[in-house]
C-alpha cells in the first residue's frame, strides 16, 4: 500500500511539471523608459527548439529558504501623509498596495519604527521625560503619538490583508536611558538594560491590544550609525547583551513571540550578527539577522547563512531613488542588486525604505533626517505619483506569496540577473533583470522544454508559468 502511494505521488507530481511546462508563460515587463510600467506582455509558448542566447536552466529539484514577503517601511511620515488622503482615496490606494485582486501588488511585509525614525515630522519616543528626568517604572509610557496616524493606518491595512508580517525597529531608545541623554547618537546606558526590555513589552503588548502583532523586531536600526535623528549606537557586545540576558527573558516571561532579529545594519560588517548568534545567552533567542546594502556586498548574508544555516536572514532596507540619472524608471539596478541579490543569498523577504513620502520628500527631522528620500509613492494630497522603488517591490510581491520557495537555477551564457521561485499553489515564478546597456536574448530551460524572449537594456520582467 506504501508503495503504491508512493508511486501515485510521483505520478501526480510528474503530471503537475508537465502540466506546467505545457501552460503559456505570463510576461510582465518595467522599461527604463517609463512607457512600460509593470504591463502584461504577450505570453510565451514552450516549445523543444534548441536554447539560444543567455540560457537560464530551472532546477525545482533544488530548494532553498521559504519567502515571508515583500513591502516597505510604513514610516511616520508616510501615514501622516495618508492619513491627510481623503477616506476613499486612501482606501483605493491601500486595497491597490496590499490586496491580490487585479491592478493590486498584493505587498505582504511592512516595517514600522518604534517611535519616531529620522522620516518623521519630528522626534518623538514612548517615554520622553523633560532634561534631568527619568521615569525608570515607565509610569509615563504611551503609544499617542502612534495613535495619530500609524497605528490607524495600520489597522486599515490588516483590514486588507490581516496576515501581512510586521517588523519593528526603533531609532533611539528615550533620552533619559542614554549616555548623552540626546536623541542623536550615544547609547544605551547598562543601569537601563533592564528599563529598555521592560519598554519593549509594554510596546509590543500595547499595539497587540491595538489588534496589531509584531511578528519580528531588530534590537536597534543601524547601531553603527550615530548620525541620524534620531539615532542610537549599540556595539555587537552591547546587543548580544541586552539580547542574551535581559530582552530574550522578558519577552518570555511576558509571553511573547515577537521574533528577535539582530544587527539591522550593512553588509560590510557581517562579524556583528555573527558575534551575537555565537553568544551563549543571546545566540538561542535570537532569530536570525537583518542586512541593508548601502556598503558591503550582498553576499555577506550568505556568510553567515553558512556560519550558522539555523538561523534566518532578512534584508530590512534599503532606499532605491531615481538620483542622478537620465532615467526615468531606473529599475534594473536596484531589482538586480536588492530583489534579486537578497533572495539569492538566502533572505526570506525584502523591505525596501519610506513607503510615501510629500513632493519635497518630506517630512523628515532637522539635522539628521533625509532631504532626498523619496518614498516608493509621493502623495500631495489625493494625488498618488508610483516612483521607482514602487516597481521594484512590486515585480516580486504582486507574482511571490508567502510561503514561496526559492528553487534552483543557473545561467550559461551572457547572462542576466536572475532567481526562481515556486509558490504554494505550484506556479513558478522568474525575475529577471538587465541592468547592462544592451538588450538581452534569453532562453528558459525547464524539464525539457524551452522558451525565447529578449530583455532590452535597463528592463525587468517577472515570468509566470
Amino acid at each position: 500500500m506504501r508503495l503504491k502511494t508512493t508511486l501515485l505521488g510521483i505520478l501526480a507530481l510528474s503530471l503537475t511539471v508537465a502540466m506546467h511546462a505545457q501552460k503559456p508563460t505570463q510576461v510582465w515587463l518595467t522599461t527604463s523608459d517609463g512607457a512600460t510600467l509593470l504591463h502584461r506582455e504577450a505570453d510565451l509558448k514552450w516549445s523543444k527548439t534548441p536554447a539560444t542566447g543567455a540560457i537560464i536552466s530551472v532546477d525545482d529539484a533544488k530548494r532553498f529558504q521559504t519567502i515571508d514577503g515583500f513591502g516597505h517601511a510604513l514610516t511616520g511620515g508616510s501615514a501622516q501623509l495618508l492619513m491627510k488622503m481623503t477616506p476613499a482615496a486612501r482606501n483605493t490606494l491601500l486595497h491597490e498596495l496590499f490586496g491580490n485582486g487585479d491592478g493590486q501588488i498584493g505587498m505582504s511585509y511592512l516595517r514600522v519604527s518604534v517611535g519616531a525614525s529620522d522620516m518623521n515630522a519630528y522626534v518623538y519616543t514612548y517615554d520622553d521625560m523633560p532634561t534631568g528626568e527619568t521615569d525608570p517604572e515607565l509610569k509615563h509610557f504611551t503609544l499617542a503619538e502612534d495613535e495619530k496616524d500609524v497605528i490607524p493606518v495600520l489597522k486599515e491595512i490588516l483590514a486588507i490583508n490581516p496576515r501581512i508580517k510586521i517588523l519593528a525597529s526603533p531609532w533611539t531608545a528615550p533620552s533619559w536611558m542614554k549616555t548623552n541623554e540626546n536623541v542623536k547618537g550615544g547609547a544605551l546606558k547598562k543601569e537601563y538594560y533592564p528599563v529598555y526590555a521592560q519598554y519593549w513589552v509594554k510596546y509590543l503588548q500595547g499595539m497587540k491590544a491595538h489588534g496589531i502583532t509584531i511578528d519580528a523586531l531588530t534590537v536597534q536600526n543601524e547601531p553603527e550609525n550615530p548620525k541620524n535623528t534620531p539615532s542610537l549606537v549599540m556595539t555587537a557586545d552591547e546587543e548580544a547583551e541586552f539580547i542574551g540576558q535581559h530582552l530574550g527573558p522578558a519577552l518570555h516571561i511576558a509571553g511573547l513571540q515577537t521574533r528577535i532579529i539582530a544587527f539591522d545594519h550593512n553588509c560590510d560588517h557581517p562579524n556583528y550578527p555573527e558575534t551575537v548568534l555565537k553568544d551563549a545567552k543571546s545566540g538561542p533567542v535570537t532569530d536570525g539577522s537583518g542586512f541593508h546594502l548601502y556598503l558591503g556586498d550582498i553576499s555577506a548574508m550568505t556568510q553567515v547563512h553558512d556560519a550558522y544555516p539555523q538561523k534566518n536572514i532578512y534584508f530590512t532596507e534599503q532606499m532605491v531613488v531615481a538620483y542622478k540619472t537620465k532615467e526615468p524608471m531606473p529599475i534594473a539596478r536596484p531589482f538586480s542588486r536588492v530583489v534579486i541579490g537578497a533572495l539569492n543569498n538566502w533572505s526570506r523577504n525584502v523591505l525596501l525604505w519610506n513607503l510615501a513620502a510629500d513632493p519635497q520628500n518630506g517630512p523628515h527631522t532637522n539635522n539628521g533626517g533625509c532631504p532626498m528620500c523619496s518614498g516608493s509613492l509621493t502623495l500631495d494630497g489625493d494625488k498618488v505619483t508610483r516612483l521607482v522603488a514602487h516597481y521594484t517591490a512590486a515585480h516580486a510581491s504582486k507574482f511571490v506569496p508567502p510561503g514561496s520557495v526559492r528553487i534552483g537555477s543557473s545561467c550559461e551564457g551572457s547572462c542576466p540577473a536572475e532567481v526562481v521561485l515556486r509558490t504554494p499553489k505550484g506556479k513558478y515564478v522568474l525575475l529577471v533583470s538587465n541592468p547592462d546597456a544592451e538588450a538581452r536574448d534569453l532562453s528558459v530551460r525547464f524539464h525539457g522544454k524551452t522558451f525565447h524572449t529578449s530583455l532590452a537594456a535597463g528592463a525587468v520582467a517577472t515570468y509566470v508559468w
